[in-house]
């Protein structure tokens, strides 16, 4: 059956342990095509043995998407919905459009590596004071599981993707969440193939036309290679070749690359357990009331179901690596140890709307939510982002 505001309630106000997705996905390319998975340290790739719940038997297996991937994906698809105005969440957002810069970029508390609790954050102004300093930001240096009704307002995707006050006043002694919401994809019976590389130039340019010089001069009719030897000049690169540039064919090649798996598998827990360990006592009181607990839970709770359903839509991971889903998505309720789970189908449309009616509930309840809250990077900040991107400019082009 379709879940509703009122089952996911009950399930929150309850005892259930947690919700429970679990998906099965072949590539686009169908049963055998190749998939290839993030790469890690040294080019290596996530593969570990897992025991299959159904034989015991180990089986060979390969990481298609993290954990810190997922939540991103799932932070990412809540943008989206909030641009689309289907949701209205609560979004800090600090703008990089000045005209010093090279580069112009904007970036919210769905994009920072660590949310609201984000160094760039940190270091911009709201109406002309350090964020940190200010009314909305003192609320990270108070916030905890007894006194989370601030950060519900602020920033809720962090108590429920987790966050971890690390570079605040407090540094390692800052606030810290726990997930509650965790999603991964293995692909199963993993087995590692080859990968090819080589390129056809269509000019026909030959190792033999070069050497090719560094051309000191910033002519704007001119590349920055030149085939004149003049006095003190410096071969391009290592070696002068036409390649160094980018020109001429390249050698054919063969390393090892990509899998081959039996199946894709992506299975997603949000912990109600860990949501009931949130409270969220209003204007300064010491205790919270059971009735306000239960609406801000719930509220995370939909939030959670929301994200994993909108970034289910979308299973294309990277170049080479789209998933079709085998099944409609349908998450279990985990309630009585020894009893079946119910079951509940929820699609993007049933879960943002169960999430507008629960925060319909919340702010009813007297629970902050803010709107977007602009925040202007420091000069300081502008100026450091202003020097990196020089320096990456010049980086690249002593790399070309």
């Amino acid at each position: 059956m379709k879940i509703d505001f009122q089952a996911l309630q009950d399930a929150v106000g309850g005892t259930a342990a947690a919700f429970r997705c679990v998906t099965d996905y072949q590539p686009a390319g169908g049963p055998g095509d190749k998939v290839f998975p993030p790469t890690y340290e040294g080019g290596r790739y996530a593969t570990e043995e897992r025991i299959d719940p159904d034989t015991g038997e180990k089986r060979q297996c390969v990481l298609l998407d993290s954990v810190q991937s997922q939540a991103n994906r799932m932070e990412l698809a809540l943008l989206e919905a909030h641009r689309a105005n289907r949701v209205q969440l609560p979004l800090l957002v600090t703008r990089f459009d000045q005209d010093t810069l090279l580069k112009r970029f904007a970036v919210t508390s769905l994009e920072a590596p660590h949310r609201v609790a984000d160094a760039l954050f940190r270091d911009s102004l709201i109406d002309g004071m350090i964020f940190r300093r200010s009314a909305k930001g003192a609320v990270l240096d108070t916030a905890d599981i007894r006194n989370a009704a601030g950060l519900f307002g602020l920033c809720p995707t962090a108590l429920l993707f987790g966050l971890w006050d690390s570079t605040g006043p407090r540094g390692g002694m800052g606030a810290k969440f726990q997930r509650a919401i965790v999603s991964e994809i293995i692909g199963y019976d993993a087995v590692e193939g080859a990968r090819t590389s080589s390129r056809v130039d269509p000019a026909q340019i030959r190792l033999g036309a070069g050497p090719l010089y560094e051309n000191g001069s910033e002519s704007d009719d001119a590349p920055h290679w030149t085939l004149r030897q003049n006095h003190g000049s410096k071969k391009l690169g290592r070696d002068g070749k036409p390649s160094e540039a980018n020109h001429g064919n390249v050698t054919p090649g063969i390393e090892s690359g990509g899998f081959t798996i039996s199946k894709a598998t992506q299975t997603t827990v949000l912990s109600l357990s860990t949501l009931r360990r949130l409270r969220f006592p209003l204007d300064g009181a010491v205790d919270s009331g059971p009735d306000i607990d239960v609406a801000a839970r719930t509220t995370l709770a939909a939030l959670g179901l929301a994200a994993g359903a909108l970034a289910r839509n979308d299973g294309d991971l990277r170049s080479r690596c789209q998933l079709f889903a085998l099944q409609a998505p349908v998450w279990e309720l985990l309630d009585r140890p020894g009893e079946s789970p119910k079951q509940f189908e929820c699609d993007s449309e049933t879960a943002l709307a169960i999430l507008g009616e629960a925060i319909t509930e919340a702010r009813g309840k007297g629970l902050p939510w803010e709107g977007e809250i602009a925040l202007t990077p420091s000069p300081e900040l502008v100026e450091l982002v202003r020097r990196s991107q020089e320096l990456a400019t010049a980086s690249t082009e002593e790399e070309a």
